[in-house]
């Protein structure tokens, strides 16, 4: 099929992309990689009068750090990031989780931003960038405003983000200290999207006790989740191995996943509860034997 007709609109800086979203405001629709949105454009599982492509926008891209903050720009690709030495110094649970984002061919495409803002619940990027305490720099005609990653995700597909608004920039702090980090998922193939996921994140103390940890879930419900009663157990503790499996079916014990044709709810629950027991235990093995990360 192809889609039904719309006006295409092109711009080449921040402030006409704005301008023009201001206009035309829930008639139009913005394309950044288009991995998801032109799929469903061609099916007509949805349609825009306008259509307005981001990929001459220039300020958009690129990557820089400062302050402890790893910034990326919504345009940014998803193989560039995986491929960026820095990323991979400043935020590893980052760089570890692109390579689960669909195929190479995919990642060349698929920008940062639209992933985010696509806001699918089995997606990688909105767990890692909510297990990490991110901000999503957003903009529009009337001015930007920063939002905490955990208020930014509404609901399937559903941000916070007004129709006149865009997604302009990542910001995603550098976690310091003896830190460890790991991403795990199951899918039926490789390239799926996630039947169950989890981005982990620990920092220890020179005790050798857990001082932080984010534990950011994908596929188990209608938005990536965060496991704070898991998170909370684990909160000036040194676990052992018995102890995580009880951690594990706590960051899982409220969670309702949905039923569909790829998985059960059991299913995901039980998945789920044995990637954060993996994780973790990887998380914590590299932040007891590395050495201590500074920003």
């Amino acid at each position: 099929m192809k889609p039904a007709p719309f006006e295409y609109h092109a711009p080449s800086t921040v402030a006409d992309t704005l301008g023009l979203l201001a206009e035309h405001a829930d008639e139009c629709k913005v394309l950044a990689g288009g991995q998801s949105l032109v799929p469903m454009l061609a099916l007509r599982l949805t349609r825009f009068e306008h259509l307005i492509d981001l990929n001459r926008v220039d300020e958009l891209f690129g990557l820089s750090r400062a302050n402890g903050t790893l910034t990326i720009g919504a345009m940014t690709r998803q193989r560039a990031v995986e491929r960026d030495p820095m990323v991979a110094a400043a935020t590893p649970l980052l760089a570890r989780a692109v390579p689960f984002i669909g195929h190479t061919q995919i990642r060349n495409r698929g920008t940062i931003g639209g992933s985010i803002a696509h806001a699918d619940p089995a997606s990688e990027l909105p767990a890692v960038v909510l297990a990490l305490g991110g901000e999503l720099e957003v903009a529009s005609a009337g001015g930007t405003r920063r939002v905490p990653a955990e208020g930014f995700f509404e609901g399937m597909w559903t941000t916070c983000m007004r129709d006149d608004e865009l997604l302009v920039a990542v910001h995603v702090p550098v976690w310091e200290g003896r830190c460890g980090f790991a991403f795990a998922e199951v899918a039926r193939r490789s390239g799926d999207f996630a039947l169950a996921g989890v981005a982990a994140a620990v920092e220890l103390g020179n005790d050798g006790s857990v001082q932080r940890v984010a534990l950011g879930l994908l596929g188990m419900g209608s938005t990536a989740v965060r496991a704070t009663a898991a998170e909370d157990a684990l909160i000036g503790r040194a676990p052992a191995a018995p102890e995580l499996d009880e951690v594990a079916q706590l960051s899982v014990a409220d969670l309702d996943p949905p039923d569909d044709i790829h998985a059960t709810s059991a299913y995901r629950l039980r998945v789920g509860a044995h990637l954060v027991r993996q994780a973790l235990g990887i998380a914590l093995e590299e932040a007891g034997t590395g050495q201590e990360r500074e920003t």
